[in-house]
């Protein structure tokens, strides 16, 4: 793992939700997961029974991950072991997201989002509404 000092001055974060992390400090691995359904309703509907993710494949596919068979060479000069920031300023950070100053050695992260849109028919603009 490279051997760099990260120096911030000063951060300001308004918002970390949702398992996400904000690190500071060197770290041998990191793995963030993430799922959601994003339901997107014409009529203001709730059905206690929704939001179970077996029922969509896109949860349970594996992530094809091609594997990388050409040699890589990397050649590094470390001519000032400091990476130096005077000033981080974020909004927010959301879905299992990682804010990390430092060193990592592995890092895998995985986001699976399921947007469903459920809109009226054209002929049947009325349905439902009271």
């Amino acid at each position: 793992m490279l051997q760099r000092t990260s120096s911030v001055d000063k951060i300001n974060i308004d918002t970390i939700s949702f398992s996400s992390v904000f690190e500071i400090g060197d770290s041998c691995s990191i793995q963030g997961f993430s799922r959601a359904l994003a339901v997107q309703r014409e009529a203001e509907f709730f059905d206690a029974r929704e939001g179970n993710f077996s029922a969509y494949p896109i949860f349970s596919e594996p992530i094809p991950l091609m594997p990388i068979n050409k040699e890589i060479v990397i050649q590094t000069a470390q001519l000032n072991p400091i990476i130096k920031v005077q000033n981080i300023d974020i909004i927010g950070v959301s879905s299992s997201s990682v804010i990390h100053i430092g060193n990592s050695r592995d890092i895998s992260m995985e986001s699976r989002v399921k947007h469903i849109r459920q809109v009226y028919p054209k002929n049947n603009i009325s349905a439902g509404r009271t």
